[in-house]
């Protein structure tokens, strides 16, 4: 579990299929690797990721098959990636809940610079079929998002989910890589973990009703007379 407040900056390089090799910033290397141990948890642009080695200035990981197919790490491994390792018990919770566990990729659309600030938008990549089944059921204005692991509220939205916005403030912009974004660039995207849970209590509720409904509709009312009243104890 993570909370989305990037701790540091990184890079990455590939040493197979599925191995990479983390190295941290100058200077930032003691607030990813402080406690870090094997077989610990590092969000690298979002992406949960299993410490499998651990090195002076960064870590090795490891990600599996699935991971590859649904994030950036599959296919850009360009400049630098967002670095945070995992929540710990006790400690201060200031973004919102991350899992870790990428939902979409998506491609960054356009940013323009909004008085000290950036508004940033973002739409689906040329296969959209993950973004419609992933991200855009949990769309919401002034919701939260996690963008290469970096948690954001959604500023404005499309009505039919076809793109979203969001404002970042400039200590973010300046702390991660979203100021590297450019248009085109591909991002990893994670929709709300507690609205995901939401949708599912309402989505099941709302079935019971109905089968409950047709479960009742289904049952004959009996007729009532005298004789079915006083078999049910109004004499």
């Amino acid at each position: 579990m993570f909370t989305g407040l990037i701790q540091a900056l990184g890079t990455i390089e590939s040493l197979g299929r599925s191995r990479f090799q983390i190295a941290c910033q100058v200077g930032a290397t003691d607030l990813i690797l402080g406690d870090l141990a094997i077989g610990d948890s590092v969000a690298v642009n979002g992406v949960c990721l299993t410490v499998v080695e651990i090195m002076p200035r960064g870590l090795v990981a490891e990600a599996s098959p699935e991971t590859l197919g649904r994030t950036t790490l599959g296919s850009d491994l360009n400049g630098y990636v967002n670095l945070e390792a995992s929540l710990r018990a006790g400690s201060k919770l200031g973004g919102h809940f991350v899992t870790g566990h990428v939902d979409a990729i998506a491609t960054m659309e356009a940013a323009v610079s909004v008085g000290n600030s950036w508004e940033m938008r973002f739409v689906p990549p040329s296969d959209a079929d993950l973004w419609n089944q992933q991200i855009a059921p949990y769309l919401v204005a002034k919701g939260s998002i996690a963008v290469n692991g970096v948690s954001l509220t959604i500023s404005e939205c499309d009505r039919h989910s076809r793109w979203f916005a969001v404002a970042v403030i400039p200590h973010t912009y300046q702390n991660t890589n979203l100021c590297t974004l450019e248009t085109g660039s591909l991002v990893n995207l994670e929709a709300d973990i507690l609205g995901k849970y939401v949708a599912k209590f309402l989505s099941i509720n709302s079935t019971d009703s109905v089968n409950i409904y047709h479960q009742q509709s289904l049952t004959a009312t009996p007729e009532i007379t005298p004789e079915f009243l006083s078999e049910h104890g109004f004499n």
